[in-house]
């Protein structure tokens, strides 16, 4: 029997001996920090502002987020680069992506065959293994540090 502790975020459980178990670590959550990150830094302009993909108004870096024109709960387009990319926070968070203008920017920046393609994607199934989140972990991370040191962010 394995028991949480009351402490917030505790990393440790514990069993009935009292021995401690370290907690397995939530790579998907580290995974989409690290992913977003380069997803804003890949579209940030170099003078540190950047444009929405739905509403094309031009933002500071800071007031950016990772939008996904297909929702997050897909994860077969998740972590797609295509299917993300940089959007103000008034179009992500209180206009539910904005997704008709999403689509049009989409269109736009990738051509309509690359959208069509990655909607049919959707419905495909997909789970990550835990290998396969520590390298895209990896490799992501690094992509942020080039682009940072390219872009002086």
């Amino acid at each position: 029997m394995i028991f949480r502790t009351k402490k917030k975020k505790e990393k440790l459980l514990f069993d009935i001996t009292g021995a401690k178990i370290k907690k397995k670590p939530d790579l998907k959550a580290k995974l989409d920090k690290e992913f977003s990150l380069f997803i804003r830094l890949r579209d940030v302009m170099p003078n540190g502002y950047f444009k929405c993909i739905s509403c094309s108004q031009i933002k500071p870096f800071e007031q950016a987020d990772n939008g996904h024109y297909i929702n997050r709960q897909h994860m077969n387009t998740r972590f797609d680069e295509i299917n993300c990319n940089a959007q103000c926070r008034h179009c992500n968070r209180f206009m539910e992506g904005n997704i008709q203008n999403y689509r049009k920017g989409l269109i736009a920046k990738y051509g309509e065959q690359r959208i069509i393609l990655l909607e049919s994607k959707q419905a495909i199934s997909r789970q990550f293994t835990e290998f396969e989140y520590k390298q895209l972990i990896k490799y992501y991370k690094a992509l942020s540090a080039k682009l940072r040191k390219e872009k002086g962010i």
